[in-house]
């Protein structure tokens, strides 16, 4: 065991200590980091409080200090992490209440607080950030939980706080029961009062029904601009109508999604309702246009449909076409989360030749945006819950909120956006990027379609991108590590090859990564006839030529295992 050193050198970046045996005080020059864009010391025995000079850093992106022995109360003055998308001060001995000011961090997507001391309630503006990742679970927290966050999404959040409650049964807490009181004169007042407005509550239940439509229509503040891509069976009034929290199919950083029926004959899309505070000006506007035009003509078989967008100054509905298999993510990592018209959960394990299938469909579509293009689009958060599955199990790629258009080789990107697991190392380090860093999200699917494993489910505490890379290094048989759901005899040569591929994608160096359309070859192999999901041939994937000398190659990273390697 060893103490930190008392001084870091303030040219510091990137810092990762975690899985050492570190204990003590964190260094009193913390302050001095003005340019730390990453901090991971978790699983240590470090002790003390969150150290205050942590909240003056304003490049700070990534603060994870899980499993330590930190006590005391959460910092309330974050004002200047406005870069901060990850907060991890899990299993500790934190206590007090949740600071409010977390709630207010502006791209904050990702909190876990959980197994700690914390009491009081839940704060509403944390109901407000529409995070993709929220665990307050095991703590000592009270009260109702924000309405916000009464969804799918978040039904496991709260778990083992005996506390906490709900206004409805769906989630896994208790619900909250009003408190009845001792009759008063104010309450005979009162039920006076209601006997007098019964006629009047049911003049306004009739207008209402009325004017019901117009009502939805003017919850939003302007009118709704109409960008079509096609010939619609449905109209605003449709979409708007069907935007209510029992219709939410999903819920994250850019908004929510919403599953709608929009005429009798049971047509159903699904919509994306993007919310903006701030009125776009003239020019961002224009642009928002643009990027949604480029999309919205974009025709692949693997490429989720923009059917149309309902376009106003603060919120933009994206309408697509509904995916009645919900998504990857779903599918293989058991997280089928039920949907007003899906009917009854599909039990069915998805079996390899599926999972090949899958495999094959999203690098299609992905080859596409990046080779076929002009100029080829960037995704740059491919992850299995944004591969999206149709009733025959077809993979169509979905989720451009974050899509950007490459004019050239190279682009700078201003802001690091992606998701906990998938994001290639030179994309948090650098933010100069090019379509490798799909290539490596891509890898990350293609190791949990044949581990059944999540992105960030490897061993110690390291991503699966890193655990999968580790494993391989030290020698150890890759049929170990197959997915047991599904390994078959037939099956095994065939899944160690993807195996291997999803490691050649996910090299730290991205120039020595397969380009999507030869990873597509590698995948099909495609001959005359084209080849058949169908039928497994163990021989048909070839991946020797990207791993032909990985001796060169060190582990890779990626955003779950953030170790800082200048190799670009």
């Amino acid at each position: 065991m060893a103490e930190l050193p008392n001084e870091l050198s303030p040219n510091l970046t990137w810092v990762e200590m975690s899985n050492n045996r570190f204990f003590g005080k964190f260094p009193s020059t913390m302050s001095s980091l003005r340019n730390l864009v990453v901090f991971v010391a978790s699983n240590n025995f470090l002790s003390s409080t969150v150290p205050t000079e942590l909240t003056g850093l304003p490049s700070l992106t990534v603060l994870s200090l899980g499993q330590n022995e930190l006590s005391g109360n959460i910092p309330t003055n974050v004002v200047s992490w406005k870069s901060l998308s990850i907060l991890n001060l899990s299993h500790n001995r934190l206590s007090g209440p949740i600071p409010r000011e977390i709630g207010l961090l502006p791209v904050l997507t990702q909190l876990d607080l959980s197994e700690n001391q914390l009491s009081g309630s839940v704060p509403p503006e944390i109901g407000l950030q529409k995070l993709d990742l929220l665990n307050l679970s095991s703590n000592r927290l009270s009260g109702p939980i924000p309405e916000e966050l009464e969804n799918a999404t978040y039904d496991a959040s709260f778990l083992n706080n005996p506390g906490l409650c709900a206004s409805n049964s769906f989630m896994r807490l208790n619900v909250c029961n009003s408190q009845s009181s001792t009759w008063s004169k104010f309450h005979l007042a009162l039920i006076v009062i209601l006997a007098i407005a019964v006629a009047s509550f049911i003049l306004l239940a009739v207008l209402y029904k009325i004017r019901a439509p117009r009502k939805n229509r003017d919850s939003f503040d302007s009118p709704l601009k109409l960008i079509a891509f096609q010939r619609l069976n449905f109209t605003e009034t449709n979409i708007v109508s069907g935007l209510k929290d029992r219709n939410v199919i999903g819920s994250g950083g850019s908004g929510k999604v919403y599953c709608v029926k929009v005429n009798p004959s049971g047509d159903i899309v699904a919509v994306k309702m993007i919310s903006n505070n701030l009125k776009l000006d003239k020019k961002l506007e224009k642009q928002f246009v643009a990027e949604v035009g480029i999309l919205g003509n974009i025709k692949h078989l693997n490429v989720i449909k923009l059917l149309c967008c309902f376009s106003g100054e603060n919120m933009k509905l994206l309408v697509y076409e509904y995916m009645q298999n919900s998504s990857l993510d779903h599918w293989i990592h058991k997280k089928k989360r039920s949907s007003p018209f899906l009917g009854a959960a599909n039990n069915m394990i998805l079996d390899w030749p599926k999972r090949l299938k899958i495999a094959l469909g999203a690098a299609e579509g992905l080859k596409y945006m990046h080779h076929d293009l002009s100029p080829a689009i960037l995704h740059r958060d491919v992850k299995s819950s944004n591969i999206l599955l149709d009733s025959e199990f077809n993979a169509k790629i979905a989720d451009f909120g974050l899509a950007r258009m490459l004019h050239g080789e190279v682009t700078t990107l201003t802001d690091v956006a992606g998701s906990f697991g998938y994001m290639a190392p030179e994309y948090v380090h650098t933010t100069r990027v090019n379509e490798k860093i799909d290539v490596y999200s891509f890898g990350v699917v293609l190791l949990e379609l044949t581990t059944g494993r999540e992105a960030n489910d490897g061993d110690e505490g390291k991503c699966l991108a890193d655990w999968a890379w580790r494993h391989i290094k030290d020698g150890n048989p890759i049929s170990d590590v197959l997915d047991e759901e599904i390994k078959d005899d037939s099956y095994v040569d065939e899944m160690s090859n993807v195996f291997n591929l999803g490691i050649a994608c996910t090299f730290s160096n991205p120039s020595e990564r397969p380009t999507m359309k030869e990873v597509l070859q590698v995948l099909s192999k495609r001959s005359n006839p084209p080849y058949d999901v169908g039928q497994t041939s163990p021989h048909n994937l070839d991946v020797i030529p990207f791993l032909a000398n990985p001796e060169h190659e060190e582990m890779p990273r990626s955003y779950n295992r953030v170790v800082r390697r200048n190799t670009y």
